[in-house]
């Protein structure tokens, strides 16, 4: 994982991420990476809009943003 979030970071690169919560809810959110530390990481969350601090020991699951063909 940390090797997705540096070169995630340093891309510019999407991620969809599965999140557990302090308060125990499952989340999904899409985020840039901005800073990594050793046991939390810094993003952006367009989910919420603004940038948030996510400690890595409760990431699901964290994969690159896949995109999504729009039917015409």
């Amino acid at each position: 994982m940390r090797t997705l979030l540096l070169n995630a970071a340093k891309s510019g690169e999407r991620l969809e991420m599965i999140y557990l919560s302090e308060k125990n809810i499952i989340t999904y959110r899409i985020i840039t990476v901005r800073r990594i530390g050793e046991e939390h990481f810094q993003a952006y969350c367009y989910t919420k809009r603004q940038i948030r601090t996510f400690k890595m020991k409760n990431v699901l699951s964290i994969v690159p943003l896949r995109s999504r063909k729009r039917a015409n």
